[in-house]
């Protein structure tokens, strides 16, 4: 199947690693210029080099801290300078400190606020008016399962990826008549750091080893397994392609079937 991504210009944050990486690398594989951006300078550089080598595509590699509004502006200057304006905007980053209420302090919230809430609100006021000229565009936003069915211990998260999902709907209205879709991706028990660092405190908290975390969590899984980041990335490709254009304003989880509720 042909997405029609060649010559479409895609910002990913996050994407040195995980889940944001393996966005970036299905974006590629579909022929558009990829831009992406994560704190870490040296490994995000190691991903430039490595899909560089495998794609037939431009890639551009901005360190930045998303979570920081001047940064963003220098992402999407030099963006601008080197590739284009934003056609695909995904927007994604770490996910905050696990936690309940009692456990986490003024400063831990206002740190998850700009991490999640205010990195997807100022990426997406930086590309819109670009997206709305051109009457063509995607935005996208990793969020969680946590925003249709919570989970014990991840009061940020909830909370913050709820708010994100609140902004999406209402902005996929206001933008619908311009060509511009947005939608939410819910990724469940993912196989990334990011679980292995989860499944790691519980397990301290517990008292029992890592590996029994991880066979709890899979039994609450109809697949019985974790979701290959690969998988998720498939679906964030398709709904930044043409075909997709008929869906906005949603949100899809992919987690094996952890989610039971019926919408």
């Amino acid at each position: 199947m042909d997405l029609k991504l060649r010559g479409k210009i895609a910002l990913v944050g996050g994407s040195s690693a995980g889940i944001g990486r393996a966005i970036a690398r299905e974006l590629a594989n579909e022929g558009a210029s990829v831009v992406i951006c994560a704190r870490e300078e040296q490994r995000l550089n190691e991903t430039r080099d490595n899909m560089l080598k495998e794609f037939n595509c431009k890639i551009l590699a901005v360190p930045a801290d998303l979570s920081k509004s001047r940064e963003i502006d220098q992402v999407i200057t030099k963006s601008r300078q080197e590739l284009g304006p934003i056609d695909i905007l995904v927007n994604n980053t770490g996910g905050p400190p696990a936690g309940q209420f009692e456990d986490l302090s003024p400063e831990s919230w206002e740190a998850a606020v700009k991490l999640l809430l205010y990195s997807a609100l100022n990426l997406t006021r930086a590309v819109l008016p670009d997206m709305k000229a051109r009457g063509w565009g995607r935005i996208l936003n990793v969020t969680s399962v946590a925003v249709k069915q919570p989970v014990d211990n991840l009061m940020l998260s909830n909370s913050l990826r709820s708010a994100v999902t609140g902004f999406a709907r209402t902005l996929a209205n206001e933008v619908a008549p311009y060509g511009i879709t947005v939608n939410n991706v819910l990724p469940g028990h993912t196989k990334t750091e990011r679980l292995q660092q989860l499944a790691s405190k519980v397990a301290t908290q517990l008292e029992v080893d890592q590996e029994e975390i991880y066979k709890r969590w899979k039994e609450n899984i109809p697949t019985g397994r974790f979701v290959d980041p690969n998988e998720f990335a498939a679906l964030v490709t398709f709904l930044a392609s043409e075909r997709a254009s008929s869906i906005t304003g949603t949100s899809i989880p992919v987690d094996g079937g952890w989610i039971r509720s019926l919408l």
